[in-house]
């Protein structure tokens, strides 16, 4: 398994793609480091309530959200989600939420 180091010196496992995959891992602060390497510069409220449904949604399904479940089922707006994860916003909201990439997600 590879790992990784990141700000701070702190190790995380991470596969060849760079998601975490070690669900104990994650925590706010490595949440807001992932996001600055996403091109993030700050979490706001409504990054923070996709990111919570992202991680209490992924344990019972051991499978992470698709971008249409986070909508339909987090009840987030789908244009909104692009608007908060720019560019390919599946992908970037589970690396930030410490998940493995979305199944179907490129």
């Amino acid at each position: 398994m590879p790992r990784t180091r990141i700000d701070g010196g702190r190790v995380i496992d991470v596969n060849d793609e760079g998601f975490l995959t070690d669900y104990q891992q994650w925590d706010d602060d490595l949440a807001r480091t992932l996001a600055g390497y996403a091109g993030l510069d700050e979490l706001t409220d409504e990054h923070w309530k996709v990111l919570r449904f992202l991680r209490d949604d992924y344990p019972a399904r051991q499978e992470t959200a698709t971008l249409r479940r986070t909508a339909v089922v987090g009840g987030f707006d789908m244009k909104e989600l692009f608007r908060l994860f720019p560019g390919k916003p599946a992908k970037k909201m589970s690396y930030i939420a410490g998940l493995p990439k979305p199944k179907g997600c490129v």
